[in-house]
């Protein structure tokens, strides 16, 4: 798979395509090395919302799910109750599932938990980046797997930690998302090794 001109000549990783959503997700923030522990827990939430639907969706609504959980502020999330689930799932700006709005809360508690075990998810999740490159760059169905032994690991630690909507698709997403690994695709103008 090799990176393509945009319509400003520019070459980016396919999937970006020409949704201005897409290219500006794709330019400014997927890849790009995260270390702030909102952004992170954020990232991770939204990634589970995601699940079964297209990031499109989640993208154009990411507003609202900020403004629904307190800009993602771990401490916040978890106490939200009952009252708050249910005007959630009246909220029509955002994913109305209630199982992913209970899951986000829920995480909001064991992120509080890994915050006082390791002194920051930051430290916590950037601890799995992996040394070296897991697909199988001959393979080019391999080259950039939906999931890798490492994001399985990451995902079975989370969810012994408590964590929900966390398996290794979404984990390894967010992994790519966050910068945890470069897969952006050869002579993509944003890949960094």
């Amino acid at each position: 798979m090799e990176a393509l001109a945009g319509a400003d000549g520019r070459r980016r990783c396919p999937w970006a395509g020409r949704l201005p959503d897409y290219v500006a997700y794709h330019d400014d923030e997927w890849g790009h090395p995260v270390h702030d522990d909102r952004r992170l827990f954020e990232k991770l939430c939204l990634e589970g919302f995601q699940s079964g639907l297209s990031w499109l969706t989640i993208l154009r609504k990411r507003e609202n799910f900020r403004a629904a959980f307190a800009d993602f502020d771990p401490a916040v999330v978890a106490g939200y109750d009952e009252p708050e689930v249910e005007a959630l799932l009246q909220d029509a700006g955002i994913i109305r599932h209630r199982g992913k709005i209970e899951a986000t809360i829920n995480n909001a508690g064991r992120a509080l938990e890994l915050i006082e075990e390791c002194g920051s998810l930051d430290t916590y999740l950037w601890s799995w980046q992996p040394t070296e490159r897991e697909g199988d760059a001959k393979d080019p169905e391999a080259a950039f797997p939906t999931q890798t032994a490492t994001s399985t690991a990451l995902s079975k630690d989370l969810k012994k930690r408590g964590w929900r909507f966390v398996g290794p698709t979404t984990v390894y997403a967010f992994m790519q998302a966050m910068g945890l690994v470069d897969d952006h695709v050869d002579g993509c103008e944003w890949r960094r090794s």
